[in-house]
């Protein structure tokens, strides 16, 4: 998993609440195993109509927000089924990290365990941010996840809290196997003093 320590980039607004897991990544298109390639449905109903062409007044579709990998969102965002294709989808895409006032719980265990950063700021941070990012051309913000801190060259500075758990994984892109591979040595140590049961089947048919 990628580390996540500092990231500037650009900002895409999307200026919607309660955006549901379906909006991002729909259902018709959870049928691929890999976690690539994903990034092409992303917001799919919303980025094209139901004759397939591309929606000229989607916001990811001006071509000002091209590029940008953080994207600002109203609150309650990722919330609907648990479905971990969503995180894939907006990394996929180019997306590093998402902004908002909350986030369902899910989708914000679904982003730590990606290497990709759900920053939860105050309804009045995410508003200014919003409105920057549309007013601003080729908006970008600074988040260092080392300081917990968003911040732009116009003078914004916020402060985010975090698991420090969480906070850790992320700095050192560990996932649950990376997490388990820390231990590594101990776990070769403890599988070569115990026999695997393959090998023990065999010496109870050698005995009988």
């Amino acid at each position: 998993m990628k580390p996540f320590t500092v990231h500037r980039g650009r900002v895409a607004p999307l200026d919607r609440v309660n955006v549901d897991t379906d909006q991002i990544i729909p259902k018709q298109f959870l049928k691929r195993i890999e976690k690539t390639g994903f990034g092409q449905f992303l917001f799919y109903d919303w980025r094209f109509g139901a004759d397939g062409k591309k929606n000229p007044d989607f916001v990811l579709h001006e071509p000002r927000y091209e590029g940008a990998t953080i994207l600002v969102a109203g609150k309650n965002f990722g919330c609907g089924s648990s479905r971990e294709h969503a995180v894939w989808a907006l990394a996929d895409f180019g997306f590093r990290a998402v902004i908002s006032s909350s986030f369902a719980d899910i989708f914000a265990n679904n982003s730590t365990k990606n290497g990709f950063l759900a920053v939860r700021l105050s309804d009045d941070e995410v508003a200014t941010l919003m409105k920057r990012a549309q007013e601003i051309d080729q908006y970008q913000v600074r988040i260092d996840l080392e300081k917990q801190e968003v911040s732009d060259e116009q003078g914004f500075r916020a402060q985010f809290a975090m698991d420090e758990f969480v906070r850790h994984c992320l700095l050192n892109g560990l996932d649950d196997i990376g997490l388990t591979l820390q231990h590594e040595k101990d776990i070769a140590a403890y599988e070569a003093q115990h026999p695997a049961p393959a090998a023990l089947s065999v010496r109870s048919n050698a005995r009988s």
